[in-house]
């Protein structure tokens, strides 16, 4: 079983401070393992008091929704999901979790080959910003968000890209 580390983690947390900085937004960031436990989290000096938990709980949720479908690849596609479905489902989720059930952008999985071996969710400015500074973080560390066999059927692709679009984000694909 591939894991990860504590010291991948903080190189994480550092690039996503670094772009955080040069947005001059203040956030909180979460890694933790596949099983949703906590790895690392940091909250910068001036972020909400909120952040760390948010953070925590996004990807508690990505953890959680990737291990039991391909269908949820990030924070994003869990948010349009309910919201199409059953958005009253998520609130109760969070609910009967303490909390810790909450999708949004700036939260996906983390990849070592084929094996989801952790999530990360950033909490403290828009969704959109969350992701850019994932985005940044995730190419300088080298984390992957999807395996790298995809093995997805063709037709969750296209239902988690027609999602994508549904968010405004055409032009990200799977």
């Amino acid at each position: 079983m591939t894991k990860l580390r504590a010291v991948e983690c903080r190189e994480f947390i550092k690039a996503v401070v670094e772009k955080a900085d040069a947005m001059r937004v203040p956030i909180s960031v979460a890694v933790v393992g596949p099983e949703g436990h906590i790895i690392a989290v940091e909250r910068m000096d001036d972020a909400g008091f909120i952040t760390p938990e948010t953070a925590i709980a996004k990807a508690f949720t990505v953890a959680a929704f990737r291990s039991m479908s391909p269908r949820f690849p990030d924070g994003l596609v869990i948010q349009q999901w309910f919201k199409e479905r059953n958005p009253q489902l998520l609130v109760s989720l969070a609910a009967l979790t303490n909390g810790r059930i909450a999708a949004s952008g700036g939260a996906a999985p983390v990849f070592k080959g084929d094996e989801m071996v952790g999530a990360y969710g950033i909490s403290g400015g828009t969704s959109q910003q969350d992701e850019e500074m994932a985005l940044y973080a995730r190419a300088k560390v080298g984390w992957c968000p999807v395996p790298a066999h995809d093995t997805t059927d063709p037709s969750v692709k296209e239902h988690i890209n027609a999602l994508y679009a549904k968010a405004g984000l055409a032009e990200r694909k799977l």
